[in-house]
């Protein structure tokens, strides 16, 4: 096979019949691109369409890339950094807080989550960590992405950014301490945080309200969104008692008959509710030193769909 000029995308040789080879080479990298796409944009369904948009311009462009797993991190951090910027407004005008869509992973996880499922688990796409993430701008969540999660170089990253070594660096720099700091460093072990889970659940739902303080941090935060279609608290509750009071007037809602579901969303255990057989809520939980300090309750339908 005669070999071509190289282009801009890094991309030498002619493409004629490497498109089943091509095909294998983006599956290989598939997780690769999805957690690019998820971690930065904080979507489910925005990181599909970027995992999407990137394959198109994969399988359409000449020649077949020198580096693979360099070509499609710079498609897809560049997708993500469209979709951030598209998504601007509507984060603006977003009613109440704004919380990371939920992923699905473990063994039950939807098929087509299944691929990225196997490696998503860890502080590095926890609840926690997304939203620390959606502090940051587009081009500092893409740095520590491709460093901290996927190893890249400054040098790399700097071509995907269209920047200096040494700006990639001041900025991976400062998106660490923005980002790292606010979550633990070491995985959480998946047993214990299911067994932190029921104990939550049970204190919860059988109002136990001195149970359900032992098991909260003083500092703890609940988070919850219903993207103004549901009812959901607009702002952020703050200190054991305030949240222990909003958890046990929830548990009162769903009443005696509930049917809570353990379910494992972004690598932990979690708890979905149902009502007349759909999902309208799901708690995922953060703990440090044995407590819960931070409680997310998703109720927005809109991203909750991939639990129905």
């Amino acid at each position: 096979m005669a070999g071509g000029p190289a282009d801009e995308a890094g991309i030498t040789g002619d493409a004629a019949g490497m498109s089943a080879e091509r095909e294998r080479e983006f599956l290989a990298h598939r997780r690769l691109v999805f957690t690019i796409a998820y971690d930065v944009t904080g979507s489910v369904s925005d990181a599909e369409d970027v995992v999407q948009e990137t394959w198109l311009r994969y399988s359409a462009a000449s020649g077949v890339p020198r580096n693979p797993r360099a070509y499609l991190a710079r498609v897809a951090s560049r997708q993500a950094l469209n979709a951030v910027r598209a998504a601007s407004r509507r984060r603006e005008e977003y009613p109440g807080e704004w919380l990371p869509e939920p992923l699905p992973t473990g063994q039950d996880a939807p098929g087509p989550y299944d691929p990225e499922a196997s490696a998503l688990t860890g502080a590095d796409v926890s609840t926690a960590m997304l939203v620390l993430m959606q502090q940051l701008g587009g081009p500092e969540r893409v740095a520590l992405v491709l460093r901290d999660i996927f190893g890249f170089g400054y040098a790399e990253i700097a071509e995907v950014l269209e920047s200096s070594q040494a700006s990639v660096r001041q900025t991976v720099h400062r998106a660490r301490e923005r980002v790292r700091s606010g979550v633990p460093r070491n995985p959480p072990d998946k047993a214990e945080h299911r067994a932190a889970v029921e104990r939550f659940l049970q204190a919860a739902l059988t109002g136990q309200i001195q149970a359900l303080l032992e098991v909260l941090a003083p500092d703890v935060v609940l988070h919850s969104d219903g993207g103004g279609i549901v009812s959901a608290a607009r702002r952020p509750v703050y200190g054991q008692e305030k949240v222990a009071a909003l958890l046990l007037g929830l548990a009162a809602k769903f009443g005696a008959d509930a049917a809570p579901e353990f379910v494992e969303l972004n690598g932990l255990p979690a708890v979905a509710f149902r009502e007349d057989g759909t999902v309208t809520t799901v708690f995922q939980l953060e703990r440090q030193d044995g407590l819960v300090t931070g409680v997310y309750a998703m109720r927005n339908p809109d991203k909750l769909l991939r639990l129905q």
